[in-house]
This record gives structure tokens, C-alpha cells and sequence, in this order.
């Protein structure tokens, strides 16, 4: 896996504590969309597609911070 940027663990680590897209934009006083892209682009680092597998693959391998 490419390393995350700052922003995208802070992401992955919202995402990892069960916040939805709004929470994380709104939490990071980022917008929606950016949220969207920011995950988009931790997918295509992982080679995964989704939030749940995402999360799964974050825990399974013991990412989380």
C-alpha cells in the first residue's frame, strides 16, 4: 500500500470511528465533496472500493491510529 497522506489518515481514522462523509467534512471543516475525493483517492491506494472493506482491511491489518 502507498502511504496516506496527513489528511487521509485523519480521514480513514474518522472513518475507522464510524463517522459518515458529513461528520468527517464537518469535523475537518472540509467540504462533502472534498471528503468524497479524499476517499476516492485512499481507495485507489488500497485497491479497495468501499467504506467497509476499507475499514476491515484498516483493522485486519492493524492501521488504525
Amino acid at each position: 500500500m502507498k502511504s496516506l497522506t496527513k489528511r487521509e489518515q485523519e480521514v480513514v481514522d474518522l472513518l475507522l470511528e464510524g463517522k459518515t462523509n458529513r461528520e468527517i467534512a464537518e469535523r475537518l471543516f472540509l467540504s462533502f465533496h472534498t471528503v468524497k475525493a479524499v476517499l476516492e483517492k485512499i481507495y485507489d491506494k488500497v485497491g479497495i472500493h468501499n467504506r467497509v472493506l476499507l475499514a476491515i482491511y484498516f483493522f485486519k491489518n492493524d492501521l488504525k491510529h
